[in-house]
């Protein structure tokens, strides 16, 4: 497997450790009649861990390897560049965010985890999901990069 898949691979397990961490809290998961914290703990911080393990391979892929052009052109690449830039500026945001979360969910403060999560839960989701889409346009439907 090469790095980029690896971190495709790690973005995709990040969104279905969210989304089931998500289910879980709101009562909707497979598990139980109702909400389990227990579990949505157990798959919040495997998607902390998750995104933790794709942004350290990520700095380190791309610290030795540098950038990969996009091969496409005209609207391809317009529609390429309206992925990339969001999810770069949102991924950046990301980090602090999800550590304001993990701090306030480790000090009690669950009132203002949720309100924090409402907004914090669909951008790091939508980052994890274009992640991947990014890795599909940029690895897989041109031609294989240099």
């Amino acid at each position: 497997m090469t790095q980029p898949a690896l971190h495709a691979l790690l973005n995709g397990t990040a969104a279905v450790l969210l989304v089931l961490g998500w289910l879980a809290i709101s009562g909707k998961g497979p598990w139980s009649a109702g909400r389990s914290e227990a579990a949505h703990k157990r798959f919040m911080l495997s998607a902390v861990g998750a995104s933790a393990a794709f942004l350290t391979s990520y700095v380190h892929y791309h610290y030795n390897h540098g950038s990969t052009p996009f091969w496409g052109e005209g609207w391809l690449r317009t529609i390429y560049l309206i992925v990339l830039v969001p999810h770069v500026l949102l991924a950046m945001a990301m980090v602090p965010a999800i550590l304001a979360l993990l701090w306030a969910a480790a000090k009690g403060s669950f009132e203002r985890h949720k309100r924090l999560a409402r907004w914090t839960l669909p951008v790091w989701l939508y980052v994890s999901v274009t992640g991947v889409v990014i890795y599909v346009m940029l690895y897989r439907m041109g031609p294989a990069p240099a």
